[in-house]
């Protein structure tokens, strides 16, 4: 019981973090800087009170868990412009649940037993469900019905290549057989280098007062701000970590994907994001079907 309440931990810190990330604002560089910074803080202090024993295989891990997390994580910050937090994250959720329950089935043989197998593919059958009902849009005749159609469209491309990046960072660490703990601050330092890399492109095009501007540049006050939302995903990378040591990759990711629901709720009474109410049946249902499919995915821990 205690391995699937540590599992839970990250669905709190990454359900609210996309909330508290477009309240605070700034361009998508800035959200993402103030992740990546709070994430080097808290790995540093990680790392002071486990030293790391420096190895080329902690190295290669922490560049296959960093690097692609960096390009991610960028991807569904632009994808919560097109689509909204409360579409993007029962999508990209369900996505990543299907991608590393695969993984962690085929290539580390976390299900076995008929029971799991069971368990486990239903469970996939319930998310693919749940996320083409989540990914639902109600056609209109207004005049932003075609550009919301673009729009739409290029919401779901960039979540599901964001989605398939973030499998190198659930399954990182027990590819390589590095230790979670070991890994964070080697992690932290490429996501910093890729986030800087990235970020200066990025403000190039979307910061009001230039790449090195004081509110809105790389290191700009909204970058310092959003250190905030760092703090939710710097919790919530630690718990997974963990998680998938003691639960399985299949189940940890799993149980850490429940932040669809803290997400999807945010971002339709807190936000506000608007849904025509077709929609929101279609959000809501899809939510349902995704949960209930990671429960049967977590049941396979118990079997």
């Amino acid at each position: 019981m205690e391995s699937i309440l540590i599992g839970l931990i990250p669905a709190l810190g990454w359900g609210f973090q996309g909330i508290v990330m477009q309240k605070i604002g700034g361009t998508t560089a800035n959200k993402q800087m103030g992740m990546v910074l709070t994430a080097l803080v808290m790995s540093v202090v990680v790392a002071a009170l486990v030293p790391i024993t420096w190895t080329s295989a902690l190295i290669a891990a922490a560049a296959v868990n960093g690097i692609p997390w960096a390009i991610a994580q960028i991807l569904q910050i632009k994808s919560f412009d097109y689509l909204g937090v409360s579409r993007t994250m029962p999508l990209t959720s369900g996505e990543q649940l299907v991608f590393t329950a695969l993984i962690g089935t085929f290539c580390f043989g976390e299900w076995i037993t008929p029971m799991q197998l069971g368990l486990g593919f239903g469970g996939i059958a319930l998310i693919i469900l749940g996320t083409v009902f989540t990914a639902y849009t109600e056609k209109t005749d207004d005049a932003g019905a075609k550009k919301n159609a673009g729009d739409f469209a290029k919401g779901i491309v960039i979540t599901t290549v964001s989605s398939a990046l973030y499998v190198a960072y659930a399954t990182a660490a027990r590819f390589f057989s590095v230790d979670s703990f070991q890994i964070l601050l080697p992690q932290a330092l490429f996501m910093l280098a890729a986030t800087i890399v990235i970020s200066l492109f990025v403000s190039a095009r979307e910061s009001t007062d230039g790449v090195f501007g004081r509110v809105e540049g790389v290191f700009g006050i909204k970058s310092w701000q959003n250190m905030l939302t760092g703090v939710l995903w710097s919790v919530a990378n630690i718990a997974v970590l963990f998680s998938n040591q003691v639960n399985g990759v299949a189940v940890g990711w799993t149980l850490a994907n429940m932040n669809l629901i803290f997400a999807t709720l945010g971002g339709l009474f807190i936000l506000h994001e608007k849904k025509t109410p077709k929609e929101l049946r279609f959000v809501i249902a899809g939510m349902v079907l995704i949960a209930l499919g990671g429960i049967a995915i977590g049941v396979t821990k118990l079997g």
